[in-house]
């Protein structure tokens, strides 16, 4: 540009000092974090200006400092996510990690217009980058990017739940009490304290540990809080919680009610009394979002004369997954050391889930399978007033499953909308007990004796549990209708 066409005001502009960063006051070195990381907000720009007759020029003074800038000599925090989602901002990072040096961003040599321009001397960077995200985010970046183990060489791995101690406990409360502090919230009474951290622990979906998901906890104060407000409450009340909790189970279990619409209904076959021969059942949990819910599904078993073995529709048609087959097989692998030490076992069984559309995944329902073919083999009914989960092993023994709390409080409603009889409930692995955080309404009608839960360790246990009869008769009928069955394929044979 022509110095004679220049302002006084632009000449002596070029004696001016451009002060990107300012540290003076800090007495420590600077901690920052950036939401935005996008390429000019990270490395910093070089800014232009328009003039009479389209021209775009720059200078040092139109230098601005990014995220790196601010953060020199200190910390970096930055969301992955949101650094690999914008575009060039993980290779320039990338750069000036790798050359400890820092070059501003110029959006137009980027854009590739003819302009004047700037090429500022580098400025020397030391900064350690802090990286937030989830661990299989850190996996796949390891496995894209031979880069990116040389230079974030320290994973730190945190928990979402850790153990729940008093001293864990307190450490909960404090942070109840810090949060309603600052943001001039109600503070709680100490039941209602309780119900949150008992939130927290079905949260991490057990009794001995507490969910680090914080947000998750504080939004629950925050509604407990303006139901405190409603009522006119000078602390926030244990029943506000309960309030919030279920205000927000109300929200996201549309989906959920409107199953439980067409079961009781009629549309969807599912017995809550009497006894049936060869049909269970069974119960499993389903996601919408962010709500899961337990619902049960009805399972029922043929059996006949045959040499196919045991058959599963559901995996006949391809709407088994490969864990839930997994089950099956051993499955046949109990039923096989069980009943045919001395010859092989001649039947054909046929089993599925009822009015089950979608594709089923998982082995909890391996010993329900179990019991519903052991009642058609045996003759013996199953009481339809007990759902069941649980995985079984080769042994007979009743492993642990997930969801248990879902699973339960999905036959409690069920029962509880068709009317509780006393003799309803659920039976569970005993390894699941100490999972169970069950609602309010469970536990009360629990304790009076209108729903029961029964923890079994074998495929014994729950055989005599579900059929009023000892382990031993029914394992003798089915052995002699194993023989009856294969006396008449031999017979058949022959012919």
């Amino acid at each position: 540009e022509n110095e004679d066409d220049q302002t006084p005001a632009e000449w002596f502009r070029r004696y001016k000092v451009n002060v990107i960063i300012d540290n003076q006051a800090n007495s420590q070195a600077p901690v920052v974090a950036e939401y935005d990381p996008q390429l000019s907000r990270l490395v910093g720009r070089v800014e232009h200006e328009a003039r009479y007759g389209g021209a775009v020029v720059t200078d040092f003074t139109l230098l601005r400092a990014g995220a790196l800038h601010t953060a020199n000599g200190g910390y970096l925090i930055l969301r992955a996510q949101d650094l690999f989602a914008e575009a060039g901002a993980w290779e320039a990072l990338k750069r000036a990690l790798v050359g400890r040096e820092l070059r501003p961003d110029d959006p137009a040599i980027r854009g590739g217009a003819p302009t004047r321009t700037l090429d500022p001397d580098p400025i020397p960077l030391q900064v350690k980058v802090i990286l937030i995200g989830p661990p299989v985010l850190y996996f796949m970046l390891l496995d894209a990017d031979e880069d990116f183990g040389s230079i974030f060489k320290v994973m730190a791995d945190f928990d979402y739940e850790v153990e729940r101690t008093p001293e864990n406990e307190l450490d909960y409360a404090h942070f109840i009490g810090r949060l309603c502090h600052d943001e001039k919230l109600r503070h709680l009474t100490a039941d209602a304290v309780g119900l949150v951290i008992e939130q927290s622990a079905r949260l991490a979906g057990t009794q001995n540990r507490l969910s680090t998901r914080f947000g998750q906890l504080a939004d629950l104060v925050r509604e407990a809080n303006h139901w405190a407000d409603q009522a006119d409450r000078e602390f926030v009340a244990r029943e506000d919680v309960l309030r919030a909790i279920d205000n927000r189970r109300y929200l996201r279990n549309r989906v959920e009610m409107r199953l439980l619409e067409m079961l009781l209904d009629g549309k969807r076959l599912i017995a809550t009394s009497e006894a049936v021969v060869g049909q269970i059942n069974a119960l499993t949990v389903s996601q919408v979002g962010d709500h899961s819910f337990g619902q049960p599904n009805r399972v029922t078993v043929r059996t006949y004369v045959g040499k196919s073995g045991v058959i599963q529709i559901d995996r006949e048609v391809a709407l088994a997954g490969p864990i839930h087959n997994k089950g099956l097989m051993t499955l046949v692998g109990y039923l096989g050391g069980q009943y045919a030490g001395d010859h092989p076992l001649s039947l054909n069984a046929q089993i599925t889930f009822e009015q089950s559309y979608g594709g089923i995944e998982g082995d909890s329902a391996s010993s329900t399978e179990l019991y519903a073919l052991l009642s058609s083999l045996a003759g013996i009914p199953i009481s339809q007033a007990i759902a069941v989960t649980g995985s079984v092993n080769q042994h007979g023994e009743i492993q642990p499953i997930g969801g248990v709390t879902e699973k339960v409080e999905g036959w409690f409603n069920v029962c509880r909308q068709r009317g509780l009889t006393g003799d309803q409930g659920c039976m569970i692995p005993a390894a699941n007990i100490q999972d169970l955080m069950l609602d309010h309404t469970v536990i009360e009608a629990v304790a009076a004796g209108q729903f029961h839960i029964w923890a079994v360790r074998s495929v014994d246990e729950g055989i005599e549990l579900l059929t009023g009869r000892s382990a031993t008769d029914v394992h003798t009928a089915v052995a002699a209708r194993l023989g009856e069955l294969a006396e008449k394929m031999r017979q058949y044979e022959a012919r």
